[in-house]
């Protein structure tokens, strides 16, 4: 008798796409560590480094980085106080708060970065070829828009772009 609905190749991609997850985000993760952040820091201070006048509306935050607005507020309210992000209010409408990424934000990014960029070029880069690569990039990006919609733009109006980490 065999098993064959364990079998299935939807199982096995899954599966190995949580190991290479879990496998990354431990090496990552002492990284992130290294230089004092956690990883939903660094992916914040990522989000903001990469948007149009390093800054984005905090509802939009949370959507890109897929945490509840009360979530990110936790965490712009941290790196706040560590003095790597500052709060903007809108001067057209007072409901609406930008996080924007400071000079010490964007110079502790770059500081992790070496480090960060070595991991991901020998885990991730040396690995596969050019295409193989290129192919991985594009299916990460059609799954993410799938899984988590509005995880790559910003909503309407000023900052809207493109902010992939």
């Amino acid at each position: 008798m065999t098993d064959e609905p364990f079998d299935d190749p939807r199982l096995t991609v899954v599966g190995l796409l949580i190991e290479v997850h879990a496998g990354l985000i431990a090496e990552l993760t002492a990284v992130h560590a290294e230089h004092g952040l956690a990883g939903s820091d660094f992916d914040a201070l990522l989000r903001l480094a990469r948007s149009p006048g390093r800054s984005l509306r905090m509802s939009d935050l949370a959507t890109q980085t897929g945490l509840s607005t009360s979530g990110v507020t936790r965490i712009v309210d941290r790196l706040e106080r560590r003095g790597l992000v500052r709060r903007d209010f809108c001067a057209t409408d007072r409901r609406s708060c930008w996080a924007v990424l400071t000079d010490a934000g964007h110079d502790a990014l770059r500081g992790e970065l070496p480090a960060l960029l070595a991991v991901i070029q020998r885990r991730v880069v040396d690995p596969l070829s050019p295409a193989e690569l290129d192919g991985l990039a594009q299916g990460l990006r059609a799954l993410r828009d799938a899984v988590r919609p509005g995880a790559a733009t910003t909503t309407e109006g000023e900052g809207a772009d493109h902010a992939e980490p």
